[in-house]
C-alpha cells in the first residue's frame, strides 16, 4: 500500500503535491519550465511558502521578503492562458495565467502575463503585467463547482 500523500496540488495539474509542486518547494528538483516554476510559485502563494517564492524571484526585481504580498489572500483557482517559450532549452519564457483569489468578503481574478529568465539552469520570475477584475457573487465560482460564488468558495 502506497504511503504517497493523495492530496491535489494547488497548481491545477490535477497530480498530487507530492508528485507535482512538492519537490520543487523542496527544492529536491527544479522546475523544468517556465510554465512548471509559475504553476509552483502559485501553489506556494496558495501553501503560504514565503521563502520559495521570494527564492523563485529574480533579484533584479525581488522584493523584500518581509513586504512579500499575496500570502494573506485566499487563493481558489488557476487557469494557464498561454505559454511563449519558456522550454527546457530556452533562456525565456512567459506564462498568461489567470488566478482567482479572495481578500476579506471580495472575490478577484488576477489576469498576468508574467516573465521569466532562465540563468545557471534555473527558472526565475521576472515581473508581470497584470488587471485585477471583482468576480460578482452570482458568477460562477472560479473553483469550478458549477455553483454561484456567493454560495461556494466565497462562503
Amino acid at each position: 500500500m502506497s504511503t504517497e500523500n493523495t492530496v491535489l496540488c494547488p497548481c491545477k495539474s490535477g497530480k498530487s503535491l507530492d508528485n507535482c509542486c512538492k519537490p520543487y518547494h523542496e527544492g529536491t528538483v527544479e522546475a523544468p519550465t517556465a510554465e512548471s516554476l509559475m504553476r509552483s510559485r502559485y501553489s506556494a502563494f496558495v501553501l503560504g511558502l514565503s521563502e520559495y517564492i521570494w527564492r523563485t524571484w529574480h533579484k533584479t526585481t525581488r522584493p523584500d521578503l518581509d513586504i512579500l504580498g499575496g500570502l494573506g489572500l485566499k487563493w481558489i483557482d488557476l487557469k494557464i492562458e498561454s505559454t511563449q517559450a519558456g522550454k527546457n532549452t530556452d533562456t525565456t519564457g512567459q506564462v498568461h495565467f489567470i488566478a482567482s483569489f479572495i481578500n476579506g468578503n471580495k472575490g478577484k481574478k488576477l489576469d498576468e502575463i508574467s516573465d521569466f529568465i532562465k540563468e545557471d539552469g534555473l527558472w526565475y520570475y521576472v515581473d508581470g503585467e497584470s488587471n485585477t477584475y471583482d468576480i460578482s457573487r452570482n458568477d460562477a465560482c472560479p473553483c469550478g463547482s458549477g455553483v454561484k460564488f456567493k454560495r461556494c468558495c466565497l462562503r
